[in-house]
């Protein structure tokens, strides 16, 4: 039979907290951005104000990054819209882009 909560005689986890011993801690999101080298992104172009097709190098891949950015305290950051393509899907769309120009073309 299983219990849900606490098992009788069994041990608290939260006096696990109190005996001197604190939980490892996290990296925040924020510290992992800051220490992200962006020296390796190579802005090809502005769409617009506020997006941009960069090439990129991150955990030892190429991406082709197409993201809106935003501002903050000054600085221009990358938001959450966008999409990051590796090498095969990027080389899939350039393929395809006659056929993207020519359904464009119908639809206009």
């Amino acid at each position: 039979m299983s219990f849900r909560g606490k098992r009788k005689g069994g041990t608290d986890h939260a006096s696990d907290e109190t005996d001197g011993h604190a939980p490892p801690n996290k990296a925040s999101k924020i510290s992992a951005a800051d220490d992200s080298d962006d020296s390796d992104d190579i802005v090809v172009c502005e769409i617009s104000k506020n997006r941009r097709v960069s090439v990129k190098n991150w955990n030892g891949r190429i991406w082709v990054d197409i993201r809106e950015f935003h501002v903050r305290d000054g600085k221009q950051l990358p938001g959450k819209k966008g999409i990051a393509l590796s090498l095969d899907q990027w080389n899939i769309l350039r393929d395809h882009a006659e056929e993207i120009d020519k359904a464009l073309a119908e639809n206009s």
